[in-house]
Parts: C-alpha cells; structure tokens; sequence
C-alpha cells in the first residue's frame, strides 16, 4: 500500500467511548468530551435504537470506530463479510480513524472471544503485513492496531513485543493505538520494564492512546477495564506524553461502568497531567 500519510497526526484532544448508558445524557447534555470511540461491531447493522443515537451524536462529536473482531493474526481467510459491513459503518459514520488490535480472535472458524497475543516472529510479521495491506487497501484508509495485554509467552518468540510491533507498523505502512494500560499490564506480567516499551515506539506512527483500569492480584495483572485507571498508568500516561507530546487520548471502561460525571473527572485528570507534562517540558 502506498503512503496515505503515516506521519500525518490529527490531534483530537481527549474521549471518552461511547456507551449505551450514556447515550440520552451525552445527546442532551452535550457534555465537555473532544471525542468519542464507538465499538464497531455494536453498530454494523441495519438500523434501530443504538443507531439512531450514534448518528445523533456524530452530528455533534467527531468520532473513531474501533473494532474487536478483525483478528489480523489468525490463519483463517480474513472474514470478507465483516470488512464489508466495516466498511460500510466507515463511509456513514466518517470516523477520524478505525482500529482495532494485533492478535488473533479464532481460529478453523471458532471465535474465542479473546483478544489473543501472537508469538513475536519474523513469519508471524510477514503474515501480518500481507494481511494488514489487504484490509488497507480494501478499506481504502490506514488502521490503527493495538498492543493488546498478555499473560503468556511463547518459546518461538524472537524479539520483544515493542521490536514487535514496530516491525509490523513499519512494514504494513499501518498506525499505532498505543494501550498504557496495556503496556503497564504486560510489563507486571512479564517483567520488564514499561519505560523501554514507551521508548521504542516509532513517535511517527502513534496516533492514538488508551487509557483504562486494570484488576492487580498481586502476582499477576488482568486488564478488565472495570476500574478507575491506577496511579502508576497515570504516571505511565505522563512519561508517554512527554515521549510522544500531544496524542489523542481516550478513557475505556466496559464494566462495572459508572455515572458519565465520574468518567468526566478522569478524564479531567487525564487533561490536567498532560497540560503540567508539557508544562515542565517547556521550562
């Protein structure tokens, strides 16, 4: 696929993602938020409810659409049916940008309904960036992948997660949705450390972050975006922002999920920490 501008970086501010129970608040309140993520395939159909809101809102919001059902790093042909309903919601919605995440769903046609990591190997990204530049150039647009949370390795691997990932934007010519959660998730579990991933991300190619909350057990860290986000993400938040500079930014929770003003105050929090980041970086 040819440059469509990888180093093009429209900043939006700071989002929220749109949730069913925020719906007639959002509408009616039109509260202080930049911008909002819809999940894709909560709105690939014919009509109803749940789109009359979202074109409702998209009249008063910009918005991205951000998918959980790609599964790019499956050996399963890419799901022809999907990317055309993808594509669909894409050309009525005129979203900022789509994204969805580095990994693999299913496999033989059975979907694990798991964001699943894939072994960091030169074959595994040869198979990607084949995979990334049809969906590219079926969708006529780049995609943002994600750096998903993981809990297991695998022998085979060659090289970290960050050479990883970096290998894979650079060669599918494909944007970055960096996850701090994310990455704070896999270092705990892992063991290493979350400032050598921040610091190996090609600047270029992030368009996009993610912030959530995650459930701490001890010796292992499950990202169940179901929390308030932790102090030690926030404090990943500000290095990434000092690393990266301005990045749209977004609030995820998918459960236990609260009234929209405690959401609202994250997302303060978010924009106070990077205004003091860029604060000191200018003194």
């Amino acid at each position: 696929m040819s440059d469509t501008g990888a180093l093009e970086h429209p900043y939006l501010g700071f989002g929220l993602g749109l949730r069913p129970q925020h719906f007639h608040e959002v509408l009616q309140q039109r509260p202080a938020v930049d911008w909002f993520e819809v999940i894709s395939e909560n709105f690939m159909v014919a009509g109803g409810k749940p789109k009359y809101y979202l074109h409702a809102i998209r009249e008063h919001y910009p918005m991205v659409m951000h998918g959980v059902s790609l599964s790019i790093g499956s050996t399963d042909p890419l799901d022809m049916d999907y990317l055309k309903q993808l594509k669909t919601l894409a050309n009525e919605l005129q979203p900022a940008w789509l994204s969805d995440h580095l990994c693999w769903t299913g496999v033989d046609g059975l979907n694990s309904h798991d964001l699943l990591p894939l072994p960091y190997t030169e074959p595994a990204i040869r198979h990607l960036v084949e995979r990334i530049d049809q969906v590219q150039s079926f969708l006529g647009r780049q995609i943002l992948l994600e750096n998903v949370s993981s809990y297991l390795s695998y022998r085979e691997s060659e090289m970290t997660e960050w050479q990883f990932l970096g290998e894979v934007a650079e060669r599918a010519d494909c944007l970055i949705l960096l996850d701090i959660n994310n990455i704070y998730v896999s270092a705990r579990n892992h063991g290493f450390d979350a400032r050598d991933y921040l610091h190996a991300v090609d600047p270029a190619r992030v368009r996009q972050f993610h912030l959530a909350g995650h459930s701490d057990y001890g010796d292992y860290v499950i990202d169940t975006h179901d929390h308030p986000i932790a102090d030690p993400v926030w404090q990943l938040f500000r290095e990434a922002w000092q690393r990266f500079g301005p990045v749209s930014t977004l609030i995820e929770r998918d459960d236990h999920i609260p009234p929209l003003d405690e959401l609202l105050a994250e997302l303060e929090i978010a924009r106070r920490l990077a205004t003091v980041t860029a604060e000191e970086g200018s003194v």
